[in-house]
């Protein structure tokens, strides 16, 4: 994986020397796309294709310009974690459109089934079932630790255990959180000195990576 990261992360640099449009840089760019393909998230679905085809067309416009959103920036995920962040948000767009598509559909039918009377017809949002869906920064932000793409999360660890890093950390930190108490126990460690630790090298790395996507971390 790591091989292909740095494969990838070289074809970018090489197509965005390249001008925009040309067969240069639009054959390196296939090239990224069919290296990349097999690593991007799945789902069995009816809108998936639609969802990766507007994945495609995101990477071609912002990899190297940031023509319909903010540029690729390398330092902050590789490629692929940077597509599938993409790709997740759409797909859940696309959810979204589909319960709204169901929601007047059950709407419909229960005026048609009303005798006349709207004031007893049911909310039709009512009647769906919500799914049980992680807010999206969960997981993206999930998605970018696990990931780690860069290695930077594994290698920021407390002195003397490197089993103890930020990775580790906020991933135990992030809803359903793990307690300072059950940590310091896990480890073996003082509670102020996990605590401490966290606040100086986990937690600005995350804030970063959460105003990079556009959260609001204030």
């Amino acid at each position: 994986m790591v091989r292909l990261e740095e494969q990838l992360s070289r074809l970018v640099e090489q197509a965005c020397r390249q001008p925009p449009g040309s067969p240069e840089r639009q054959k390196l760019l296939t090239q990224i796309i069919r290296l990349s393909a097999g690593k991007l998230w799945k789902e069995s679905n009816l809108y998936y294709q639609d969802a990766l085809q507007q994945t495609w067309l995101y990477f071609c416009r912002n990899i190297c310009e940031g023509t319909t959103g903010q540029v690729y920036n390398s330092s902050l995920s590789s490629v692929i974690t940077w597509l599938n962040v993409y790709l997740r948000r759409r797909l859940q767009d696309f959810y979204r459109i589909q319960q709204r598509q169901q929601a007047r559909t059950v709407s419909t039918s229960v005026y048609q089934s009303a005798s006349g009377d709207m004031s007893e017809a049911l909310d039709p949002v009512d009647m769906l079932v919500a799914p049980p869906e992680t807010p999206p920064i969960l997981d993206n932000v999930r998605m970018w630790v696990e990931t780690d793409s860069n290695g930077e999360l594994r290698s920021v660890h407390i002195q003397g255990h490197p089993e103890v890093n930020c990775q580790v950390l906020i991933l135990k930190r992030l809803p359903p959180e793990v307690s300072w108490k059950e940590l310091a126990v896990e480890f073996k460690l003082a509670v102020p000195t996990l605590s401490s630790f966290y606040q100086r090298q986990c937690l600005p790395r995350l804030r970063k990576f959460a105003e990079m996507e556009g959260y609001d971390v204030n």
